[in-house]
């Protein structure tokens, strides 16, 4: 029963997602998001990192094509924000490549309770194994460290270090856009056997957190775009919710 309530809630969500336009970040930044989409094939050291992540160790909502997108958006955030921050391109070439490592490693402990502290460790042996130079492995492991909301950051020791962590924690709060909903949350609840009742229970509360995160971008860019994405997220949420209170005020259309 849950499964295909489910499958007909996530009918509803890929159905308002449509009618949405591509987030402006997207359109106003498509050559910084292509460029950085297209490093993440081509870079030798990142398929060198990927053979570090194990999917089957992964939690199963931030998996690798989750981690692939938060490296892709964190990488072009350093592409747009470099220059603002006053950044020699020769720095931020570096600082681009140390953004996507980020991305692809910053969910890799996500199944342990402080995953983000476990996370920045096991960054740095990685990249310390791949001959990373040592202030950027630096740089990708505290921006690890800091990527969760409303936890206390560390103060990164320059620019280049919280340029590294703002895009980072960006790129990832990007994701509680269309992508939660119509993506994450159905592959949590499906394999969690998460019963429609339950969901329906917290699912106000847990939108209230995710409105939330509007005030948290920390780079100009995240600042200017994100709250657009959380906002469709939201308008795909309340579609979900209002189609969820329908199915269980009434058993048969379920």
């Amino acid at each position: 029963m849950s499964r295909t309530a489910y499958k007909r809630l996530q009918e509803v969500a890929h159905r308002v997602a449509k009618t949405l336009p591509v987030p402006a970040f997207y359109d106003r930044h498509a050559s910084a998001v292509r460029f950085a989409d297209d490093h993440l094939v081509t870079s030798e050291l990142l398929h060198q990192c990927r053979t570090y992540l194990d999917e089957s160790q992964l939690e199963c909502a931030h998996g690798l094509c989750h981690c692939e997108s938060v490296a892709r958006d964190a990488g072009a955030l350093i592409l747009i924000e470099a220059p603002v921050r006053g950044i020699a391109a020769s720095d931020a070439a570096g600082l681009f490549l140390a953004a996507e490592l980020a991305g692809l490693l910053h969910d890799i402990k996500r199944k342990e309770k402080d995953h983000a502290l476990l996370g920045s460790i096991e960054a740095e042996r990685i990249l310390k194994d791949l001959g990373m130079e040592k202030n950027l492995r630096k740089y990708i492991a505290d921006a690890i460290r800091n990527h969760e909301a409303f936890k206390e950051t560390l103060e990164a020791a320059d620019k280049e270090g919280k340029l590294v962590s703002d895009a980072l924690y960006d790129a990832d709060k990007f994701r509680w856009g269309p992508e939660n909903f119509t993506t994450t949350l159905w592959t949590i609840v499906n394999a969690n056997d998460t019963p429609p009742e339950s969901l329906h229970r917290v699912f106000k509360e847990k939108m209230k957190g995710i409105e939330k995160i509007k005030e948290t971008f920390r780079t100009r860019t995240g600042s200017q775009f994100g709250p657009e994405i959380i906002d469709q997220g939201i308008t795909i949420g309340n579609a979900i919710y209002k189609e969820m209170s329908l199915m269980l005020e009434s058993p048969d259309a379920r």
